[in-house]
């Protein structure tokens, strides 16, 4: 839109002046001036004018959309720290070769990292039919720039029709910088992927408005498709040694690699029992715990089952528990064996992030609370009495 001011019919009456919200007309030399930094176009200006003197135009908006016909295949974006390929990362790969059955096309792998050679044999044989692989030294551990400066580089140049990427910490900084650079949309946190087999589009679903509802979301005019998913959503293939994939070594001038920040070292959290996203058991507190040295009867319970310990989002903001341990929306998605909800009431948000568990054991005083409604058994009744007795039940069992 655009706004002007015909100065053959302004006559200076300052009307719009005492009508403009924002300040941005002033009386120069007997005509209005309109400053264009301030104006919004709300348009109570030409309202008021009686002598029309001001208008205000429409200008059609021009977007000219992207060729897209040239895009062909998914790739996966290949997780490493420390040269060891995350368990997310295959887990895309299972999901990969589900939606390339339904587009016909290959699934390839996307491998950034320095001395990987020995990883390669692995992600073939769990759904990669091709590798492409950038090494340097400079590129052994995860940084923003030199790692989005090369899977831009890589996606102009192959142009992938789908492009996933596990919804980590280092997957939710790289993939949105790629998106801005390409020029292509994103959507975060998916649940769900499928194909829509008449368009040949990727829809992507995940929870809108705190979980209370799922969006399927596509985008049919940009490519590559992007979307990030978390861990333990989807399950990775059964590895089948006799695949055969293709390694697509690239490289890209020194440059490419330079970042303006400075990795000084990695500190891995000192884990007193199990990996969360790793855990077959998971044994979690919530707001019914009561404070941060009642979790020490969970901690008890998880060491005799080797389980690992996780939180409500309640006991985080409380301070209670450490972010790293938290399940749920804004935490991490888990999908363990075995979970046990210890003085969790089972709000939406918690559920999203552990609602794919095996077996969910809940012990909650409140027999009506939402987390029962998920359980696969339920034990109503006061948590400090019910899980020391389970603790001693389980090490007199696992001892025999």
């Amino acid at each position: 839109m655009s706004i002007q001011v015909i100065v053959e019919k302004c006559t200076g009456c300052t009307l719009c002046v005492k009508a403009c919200p924002f300040d941005a007309i002033r009386i120069i030399e007997k005509k209005a001036v309109i400053d264009l930094n301030k104006c919004t176009l709300c348009g109570a200006c030409k309202d008021v004018c009686k002598f029309k003197a001001i208008i205000i135009e429409k200008i059609p908006a021009k977007c000219e959309l992207p060729d897209i016909k040239d895009y062909k295949g998914i790739w996966v974006f290949l997780e490493q720290k420390k040269g060891k390929v995350q368990s997310v990362s295959y887990e895309l790969l299972g999901k990969a070769q589900e939606l390339a059955k339904k587009l016909n096309c290959q699934v390839s792998g996307v491998l950034i990292g320095n001395k990987l050679d020995d990883q390669l044999d692995e992600l073939i044989f769990c759904g990669a039919d091709n590798i492409y692989l950038v090494e340097a030294p400079e590129l052994a551990n995860f940084q923003d720039e030199p790692y989005t400066n090369v899977l831009v580089e890589l996606v102009n140049k192959y142009k992938p029709e789908i492009l996933l990427c596990g919804a980590t910490n280092i997957g939710r900084s790289l993939i949105s910088r790629v998106a801005i650079n390409i020029k292509a949309g994103l959507t975060a946190d998916c649940t769900g992927l499928d194909i829509d087999l008449e368009k040949k589009i990727l829809l992507q679903t995940r929870p809108a408005f705190g979980g209370n509802i799922m969006a399927t979301i596509i985008s049919p005019n940009y490519r590559p498709q992007m979307a990030t998913v978390r861990h333990k959503v989807f399950a990775p293939m059964v590895p089948d040694k006799k695949r055969k994939g293709k390694v697509i070594r690239e490289s890209f001038d020194s440059t490419l690699y330079s970042s303006r920040t400075k990795l000084l070292d990695i500190v891995d959290e000192i884990e007193s029992l199990v990996n969360l996203a790793e855990a077959d058991i998971i044994v979690s507190g919530g707001r019914g715990m009561g404070g941060p040295e009642n979790f020490k009867i969970l901690e008890e319970l998880a060491h005799v089952l080797g389980a690992a310990v996780g939180s409500s989002r309640a006991a985080v903001d409380a301070g209670w528990m450490p972010y790293s341990h938290q399940v749920g929306q804004t935490g991490r998605t888990v999908a363990p064996k075995i979970y046990f909800a210890c003085g969790i009431s089972g709000q939406i948000q918690h559920l999203v992030g552990m609602q794919s568990s095996k077996i969910i054991v809940a012990i909650n005083k409140d027999p009506e609370a939402p987390i029962f409604k998920v359980a696969t058994y339920g034990i109503v009744g006061d948590l400090f009495q019910i899980i020391p007795v389970l603790t001693s039940k389980f090490k007199e069992t696992l001892r025999k």
